[in-house]
């Protein structure tokens, strides 16, 4: 695998009344075009946040978002995009999304494309988690019996990330829940030519 060396990542500032985003922007890939797909696909997916969180009408209103890279090596870009909303009420909310993209291309992935087509993918994962859960001992809300098929995951080094968003599996004082798997635990169902297959080979 050619070397590539990683994207050059800035912060973005938005502000509107009671907001104050910070928003990632990349630059220095090898493609300018493909660099374009990825922060327009980032900026639609900060707005998609911003409209999930509803009204700032409350007077003690407030929104701010931020964001954490988790991987930005071997053509691969995975980041979490975060925004915290008070929008009235006990406490605020916290939403994550996260995007993993080729930066050659600009191409991003859902879960199912980090596997081989047809792999059971999601039995595999759940298995995992479900395991994790029993040895964490968290206390979920319901009996966990599997994963979404598009289940909210990143990719850090040699490593693929699942979690759930508050209440998705547990009580709010648990917050984001995440669930580390090895990708070598996972390597014969990879799809070799995906961010997790990258992942598996050495420098």
């Amino acid at each position: 695998m050619p070397f590539q060396s990683p994207l050059v990542i800035q912060t973005a500032k938005a502000d509107f009344p009671k907001a104050e985003l910070s928003l990632p922007y990349v630059s220095g890939g090898k493609s300018e075009n493909a660099d374009k797909k990825i922060n327009h696909k980032i900026h639609q997916t900060v707005q998609q946040l911003v409209h999930s969180q509803g009204s700032l009408e409350d007077p003690n209103a407030q929104m701010i978002g931020y964001f954490e890279q988790k991987n930005n090596q071997k053509d691969y870009l995975s980041l979490s995009l975060y925004n915290y909303a008070y929008t009235g009420g006990a406490h605020g909310m916290t939403l994550q999304q996260s995007l993993t993209f080729k930066q050659s291309t600009g191409q991003t992935y859902t879960l199912a494309q980090l596997f081989k087509p047809g792999s059971d993918y999601i039995g595999r994962i759940s298995a995992i988690v479900s395991a994790q859960i029993k040895e964490r001992k968290i206390e979920t809300l319901e009996p966990f019996k599997s994963i979404r098929p598009d289940q909210d995951y990143y990719v850090a080094d040699r490593s693929l990330v699942v979690y759930f968003q508050l209440y998705e599996l547990a009580a709010y004082v648990y917050g984001f829940i995440y669930f580390p798997i090895s990708v070598y635990v996972l390597q014969d169902i990879i799809n070799e030519d995906g961010p997790l297959g990258a992942m598996l080979v050495n420098d």
